[in-house]
């Protein structure tokens, strides 16, 4: 039943990171005036103040479980849920919201695999022939795993199940005489990450995935779907790495660009529609296999590499934070209107405008100690200037802070992503963004914090240029030529990748005549 306008529309919105700030702020600035109401496992400030400025109401509980999301619902009955993190999807919200009639914005958990099982989207990527994939095995047994992982070169390990981003680790061998200790290092790791997945989520089959190693330009395309139309929203480059360079331990992400139009200074408009041509038919394979409609959201992390082109790193199932804070300059359009038609399954017709010529710049201010020590990171009281940030015409979202007796603490997460736009270009954002954070942003018991003031700068963007343009090279050479690939496989033989077809991957058993 379509929603009809004129009254006050109610929405639930499900987190309580700064995802969800952002999306309660650009819900809120819907010239549908929604009522905004909130279900959070802690009590977000920044969530809070918008629910309250709209008239909702907020309620704590945990988001993970079907039954708690089921009752919030019950009692807002709400005309549409949206649903912010991940592990909601995963854990059958949707599924209990949609069995009970509610209007969602959010795939259901079968759908929702293909961001929670990196095994399940690289076997559907290679059973459809979806552009963009990489060579790769999945394993059940730790010992398989590493077996196979003492013959590979430069690879990629990473739990098979969605893990915030943790666990990911790439290995090289530069030389000969270090290839013991990288394989020894493999090997660790993998032991590690089984280790994670069997005793924090024991959810999947699958354990370890080991991916070939590529190098290029990151980006990501988030995208609106109601499964049948997919509505492209602009790039965005996430900054994973905690320290200035892209050197440190990877984080959720310490700060984004965004613009000038729908790409990225490196990203082409021939690169953007291949993307988005990837997530078309992701949507049309999980159609197939599943047999339902996907309506939310799809994002590919991407990578521009020497092999592809646009090559899919890995999928998620919702807008990605930082990315989505950087769109929230840009999008011109009632971003609400766009959710509620991708949930109702009318978004085909539905128009995307954006300010053309805006520069957007996010940076993440995060609590020493973050990401690998959050015990030291957490606990600390939050102190907020919210006059010095607007002064530099930036917008400040609350993440990892919990508000409690009226107090806010750091939760050991990053605390606020602080965004800035401007015409004059991401510099001048970048300025802006340092400006803001040291006026506006401290812990009260002195405690350092941490925030990357290279997101943005003109040495940054120039070198993702110049690696993109050696890329661009490489690949549309080798797409002219077509690219085959072949890897052997102890004790079964050759693997043939053919990736000018699209035919799975062919296995050539050891004993056969070639």
């Amino acid at each position: 039943m379509y929603k009809v306008y004129g009254e006050t529309m109610k929405v639930l919105l499900v987190g309580y990171g700064g995802r969800e700030h952002a999306l309660a702020i650009m819900a809120r600035n819907s010239p549908m005036n929604p009522k905004i109401s909130a279900v959070m496992d802690k009590l977000n400030p920044g969530i809070k103040r918008v629910v309250e400025e709209s008239g909702g109401r907020t309620y704590i509980a945990k988001t993970t479980n079907p039954s708690d999301v089921v009752r919030v619902a019950e009692r807002e009955n709400p005309d549409l849920v949206v649903i912010g993190p991940e592990e909601p999807i995963f854990s059958g919200v949707v599924d209990a919201l949609e069995e009970r009639g509610f209007l969602v914005y959010g795939p259901k958990s079968r759908l929702g695999l293909i961001e929670k099982s990196k095994a399940y989207a690289r076997e559907l990527m290679w059973k459809y022939g979806i552009p963009g994939r990489l060579r790769y095995a999945a394993f059940r047994d730790v010992g398989e795993a590493l077996k196979y992982a003492s013959l590979a070169g430069d690879v990629v390990v990473k739990p098979a199940r969605q893990a915030g981003g943790h666990g990911v680790r790439i290995f090289a061998e530069p030389v000969e005489h270090l290839r013991g200790i990288t394989r020894d290092a493999i090997a660790e790791h993998i032991v590690k990450v089984a280790r994670i997945v069997d005793e924090k989520y024991g959810d999947l089959d699958y354990k370890v995935v080991v991916e070939e190693r590529v190098e290029g330009v990151e980006y990501t395309l988030m995208a609106i779907t109601d499964g049948d139309t997919v509505l492209g929203l602009p790039l965005v480059q996430d900054h994973p790495h905690l320290f200035e360079g892209d050197v440190g331990p990877e984080t959720g992400g310490m700060g984004a660009i965004a613009g000038p139009n729908y790409t990225l200074p490196f990203i082409d408009d021939e690169e953007y529609m291949e993307t988005i041509d990837i997530l078309k038919k992701t949507i049309d394979a999980l159609k197939r296999e599943t047999g339902e409609k996907y309506r939310g959201t799809i994002s590919g992390q991407m990578m521009l590499t020497a092999l592809w082109g646009p090559t899919v790193i890995e999928y998620y199932a919702r807008f990605g934070d930082p990315e989505i804070a950087a769109l929230i300059p840009l999008i011109e359009s009632d971003f609400l209107e766009l959710l509620l038609r991708a949930a109702e399954g009318r978004l085909a017709g539905a128009k995307l405008r954006i300010r053309d010529g805006v520069y957007v710049v996010v940076k993440a201010v995060a609590p020493k100690g973050y990401p690998e020590n959050r015990g030291l990171a957490k606990g600390h009281p939050v102190q907020f200037n919210l006059d010095a940030v607007l002064r530099e015409k930036c917008l400040m979202l609350v993440a990892g802070v919990e508000e409690k007796n009226g107090v806010f603490y750091s939760t050991g997460s990053r605390l606020v992503e602080v965004v800035c736009a401007s015409t004059q270009g991401y510099e001048d954002a970048s300025r802006r963004a340092d400006k803001a954070i040291v006026s506006g942003i401290k812990l009260a018991d002195g405690h350092p914090i941490v925030w990357r003031r290279d997101i943005g700068s003109r040495w940054l963007i120039e070198k993702r240029i110049e690696l993109a343009k050696t890329v661009r090279q490489a690949y549309r050479k080798r797409k002219r030529g077509g690219v085959v690939v072949y890897d052997w496989v102890p004790g079964k033989g050759l693997i043939v990748y053919d990736y000018s077809s699209q035919r799975s991957p062919q296995l050539i058993p050891y004993n056969s005549k070639f």
